[in-house]
C-alpha cells in the first residue's frame, strides 16, 4: 500500500526529475538522448560509408515530419519505403512513442515533437561525422546525394554558394545532384569550381556532342580497399525543372551507360568495391539493382525516403538516408575478393538537442545567416495547427500556399507543384520569413494567374499522377502529386492513365467542374520560360501577415482510392 510518505517521495523525486518546468514524458526522453548513444556502433570490416542526401539548404534544427502516405503501385506495394505511421513502426520493430516513431513515422508528430524538439543542423551534423572520422580515421567516406545547393532564403540569396562553403568544411568527398541545377549551367559550372571534392554525375551528356559534362566516377582508398563511387544525377531533371536554364545538357536513367561505368571501374579501375551516389529515387534504384550487377551499394536519394534497415536486391545493398539533414547513415562494409563479405548499418537520428554543436561549423552557420538574422526571424503570424508538406497529396503547408494563392490572386482555384522539402511547423508556432522560405525558396518562382479549362484541369492531374502512379518505376519522374486548392476531386490509383482523376468539383459553388467552361486558375514554378506574376513568397508572406493567425484544417476534398 502507498503511504503517504511515499506518496510524497515519488512527488519529490518527479518534480525534481522535471525541473522548474516541462513534463515528466520530456524529462524521460531527454534522458534517454545522448550524444554517445546516438554513435555507438559496433564497427566491422574495412570501409565506413557515411552519406546523408536531400538537406535542401537547411543549416539550422528544424521539425520536419516524415509522411502519413506514401503509395507504391506494382511489384513494391507495401514494400519500404511505402509504409508510413503505425505500419511503418510494425514492419521494423519500433515502439510507438519512442525517439524512434518520432525520427522515422507520422504517428502522433505533434505531441511527440513536444518531448524530443528539433532534429538536424549542420553543427550537429559535423559533430557526428568527426566523431566518427575520429574512430575510423583512415576508413571513412563521406558522400552527399544532391540536393543540398536549393531550399533555403540564404540559399538563394547567395545562389547556393552558401552551401558549398558548408559542404567544404563537413569535409565532403564526392556528391551527385538535381535542384543543384536550377541554378543555371553557368552558375552550377562557377559553384563546382569552389567545391574541394568531385562532382558526380555519370548521365549529363551535352545535346549537340553527346559528350560528357561532369566527371562520372571517382577513386577512393579506405582501409586498404579501393572504392569507386559513381555519380547518378536525377533523370528528369529538364521535365521536372525549367528546361531552359540548362538548355544544353541531356539526363536520363541511361541504364547502359550505368552499367558501363561499373564494368570500367571493375576492369579498367581495379575497384574492390563499386558504389552509386544516387539521385534517381528509392523505386527507379530498386529496379535498376535488379537490372544491373557489380554494384555493391547504391545510396540513393530524391524521394527523401528514411528506412532505418538497408534492402537487398541481388547483391546490392540500398540505403536511403531521408532528407532535411535529418539522418546521417552509416554502413560499415567488409570487403573481401571484391564482394561484401559483412555489413552493418545504422541511420542515426540528428536529435538537435543532444548533439553539441561543432563550434567551427556553428560559427560558419552563424556566419552565412548572420547579414540575413533580422529578415530570417521576422514573425509573420502563428499556425494553431500543424503544418507539414510531404506526403503523395495535399500536405497542411501546400494547403496553405494554395489558400494565400487563391486570395491574394483572386483565383477560383490554386495549384502547387508536390515538391517534398519544407519544414514542418507543430501545432503554435510563429511562422517566419525563414519557414516559408523553406516552402517556396526557388530561382522560378513567379506565381501566375491563367484562365484554363476544366478539361485541360484534368489532363494535369493525370499528367503529373502518371508521374507519380506508373507502375513502371522508369516512368516515374519523381515528386508528390500536384497540390490543388478550390477544386476537390477523386482519384483511383488502381486505373490507367486517363481514367485516374473523377468528380472534379469546384469547390466556392459544389458545381462539377465542366470540361468546356474556362476557371481562373493561381499556379507557381512554372517550367515555361517568361512566367510573370509576383514571387510566391512574397505572396505567401503577405497572406500571412494580413491573417496574422491560420488554422489549416485536414483536406478531405481530395479523396484517393484503388491504394
Amino acid at each position: 500500500m502507498l503511504t503517504r510518505r511515499d506518496f510524497m517521495q515519488v512527488t519529490a523525486a518527479t518534480a525534481a526529475m522535471m525541473g522548474a518546468s516541462g513534463s515528466l514524458t520530456e524529462a524521460l526522453a531527454k534522458e534517454t538522448i545522448t550524444q554517445d548513444e546516438l554513435l555507438k556502433f559496433d564497427s566491422t570490416g574495412q570501409v565506413t560509408l557515411l552519406n546523408f542526401t536531400d538537406c535542401h539548404a537547411q543549416i539550422v534544427p528544424l521539425y520536419f515530419r516524415e509522411p502519413s502516405i506514401n503509395i507504391g503501385v506494382g511489384e513494391v506495394n507495401g514494400l519500404p519505403p511505402h509504409l508510413t505511421g503505425k505500419d511503418f513502426l510494425k514492419h521494423f520493430k519500433l515502439s510507438a512513442g519512442t525517439k524512434e516513431a518520432y525520427a522515422f513515422s507520422s504517428d502522433d508528430y505533434a505531441n511527440l515533437s513536444k518531448d524530443y524538439g528539433r532534429i538536424g543542423g549542420m553543427a550537429q551534423m559535423a559533430t557526428l561525422v568527426k566523431a566518427i572520422r575520429a574512430q575510423r580515421p583512415s576508413n571513412t567516406l563521406l558522400i552527399d546525394n544532391g540536393d543540398t545547393w536549393q531550399g533555403s532564403y540564404t540559399a538563394l540569396k547567395t545562389l547556393g554558394e552558401d552551401m558549398v562553403t558548408v559542404q567544404n568544411a563537413l569535409g565532403i568527398d564526392a556528391m551527385t545532384a538535381h535542384w543543384e541545377f536550377t541554378y543555371g549551367e553557368d552558375r552550377v559550372k562557377e559553384l563546382i569550381e569552389m567545391l574541394k571534392f568531385p562532382f558526380l554525375a555519370g548521365n549529363v551528356r551535352d545535346t549537340e556532342f553527346e559528350e560528357p559534362v561532369f566527371e562520372n566516377t571517382a577513386y577512393f582508398e579506405r582501409g586498404g580497399v579501393k572504392i569507386a563511387v559513381i555519380g547518378q544525377a536525377f533523370p528528369y531533371t529538364p521535365i521536372a525543372n525549367p528546361r531552359y536554364m540548362i538548355p544544353n545538357w541531356s539526363f536520363g536513367i541511361q541504364e547502359d551507360m550505368v552499367r558501363e561505368h561499373v564494368n570500367k571501374a571493375r576492369t579498367e579501375g581495379g575497384a574492390e568495391l563499386v558504389v552509386l551516389a544516387s539521385h534517381n529515387g528509392f523505386d527507379v534504384d530498386r529496379k535498376l539493382a535488379s537490372r544491373v550487377d557489380g554494384i555493391d551499394v547504391i545510396l540513393t536519394g530524391h524521394t527523401h525516403d528514411a528506412i532505418p534497415g538497408v534492402i537487398k536486391v541481388k547483391d546490392t545493398l540500398l540505403v536511403a538516408t531521408g532528407s532535411h539533414g535529418k539522418f546521417l547513415g552509416r554502413l560499415d562494409l567488409d570487403v573481401k575478393n571484391k564482394k561484401v563479405a559483412d555489413f552493418r548499418f545504422r541511420l542515426i537520428p540528428v536529435f538537435s538537442d543532444a548533439i553539441k554543436p561543432d563550434p567551427e561549423m556553428d560559427a560558419l552557420v552563424k556566419k552565412i545567416r548572420g547579414p540575413h538574422e533580422k529578415t530570417l526571424n521576422t514573425v509573420l503570424g502563428k499556425t494553431e495547427g500543424l503544418l507539414y508538406r510531404r506526403g503523395n497529396f495535399n500536405g497542411t503547408f501546400d494547403d496553405l500556399i494554395c489558400q494565400a494563392i487563391m486570395e491574394e490572386r483572386d483565383c477560383q482555384i490554386a495549384l502547387s507543384p508536390g515538391f517534398r522539402w519544407g519544414r514542418t511547423l507543430p501545432p503554435g508556432s510563429d511562422i517566419t520569413v525563414d519557414d516559408v522560405f523553406t516552402q517556396t525558396g526557388i530561382t522560378y518562382a513567379n506565381c501566375t494567374r491563367n484562365e484554363l479549362t476544366g478539361e485541360f484541369l484534368k489532363v494535369i492531374l493525370e499528367d503529373v499522377g502518371d508521374n507519380l502512379f506508373n507502375p513502371d518505376p522508369y516512368y516515374q519522374q519523381g515528386g508528390d502529386m500536384v497540390r490543388v486548392g478550390g477544386m476537390g476531386y477523386t482519384f483511383d490509383i488502381s486505373k490507367p492513365m486517363g481514367q485516374r482523376a473523377s468528380n472534379l468539383t469546384l469547390l466556392s459553388t459544389g458545381e462539377p467542374i465542366d470540361p468546356k467552361k474556362t476557371y481562373t486558375v493561381g499556379g507557381w514554378a512554372s517550367v515555361q520560360e517568361g512566367a510573370k506574376g509576383p514571387k510566391v513568397y512574397d505572396l505567401v508572406s503577405n497572406y500571412i501577415k494580413r491573417k496574422k493567425v491560420v488554422n489549416v484544417p485536414e483536406n478531405r476534398a481530395i479523396q484517393v482510392k484503388g491504394a
